[in-house]
């Protein structure tokens, strides 16, 4: 048994290293299967725990692979003053909390994983669900006003893909 599941897990692992290289195809994929995930959320009129829960679990993968992985949120409200380090500002990559790859793996896993939980009967709870599309509205904008705010403390571009370029007319 235990040579069966790693050979299903060797399988498994070969066309994953073989779909990292297309990036646009895979968050193509990930965009469709959640188009399919909310028309089916639509059509059956219901499941919204469920949907409130992966819209969660989602702003968190989207909050990790924004954070760079030496970030400290929490020592953000100290008004003390900080000393600069450096006298020039030299660049520095952004090494990310949670990877692209590992963020699109998590997120179309967990995708997979709420549309087969619509097939539940007993994960329908009745709920009045405007009530948590205020409250995942509130979340998202309370959560991405403070992690743009550390951005611009932190002067890091998430989605800059490397040291900028300038001509020089020397």
């Amino acid at each position: 048994m235990a040579n069966f599941s790693y050979t299903l897990w060797r399988i498994y692992q070969s066309y994953s290293d073989k779909t990292i290289v297309y990036i646009k195809a895979r968050w193509v994929t990930l965009g469709i299967l959640l188009f399919w995930y909310f028309i089916r959320i639509f059509t059956i009129k219901g499941f919204y725990v469920v949907t409130y829960a992966l819209s969660i679990f989602l702003l968190n993968l989207f909050l990790r692979f924004l954070t760079p992985l030496k970030a400290d949120l929490e020592d953000e409200d100290s008004d003390e003053p900080v000393l600069p380090m450096r006298e020039k500002d030299e660049f520095k990559p952004l090494l990310r909390k949670l990877g692209e790859f590992k963020f699109w793996k998590v997120a179309f896993l967990a995708t997979l994983f709420a549309y087969f939980c619509t097939f539940i009967k007993a994960l329908d709870f009745p709920v009045f669900w405007p009530v948590l599309v205020m409250y995942f509205i509130i979340l998202f904008v309370v959560t991405m006003r403070r992690q743009i705010a550390h951005m611009i403390k932190h002067k890091y571009l998430p989605f800059d893909h490397g040291k900028a370029a300038y001509n020089s007319s020397r």
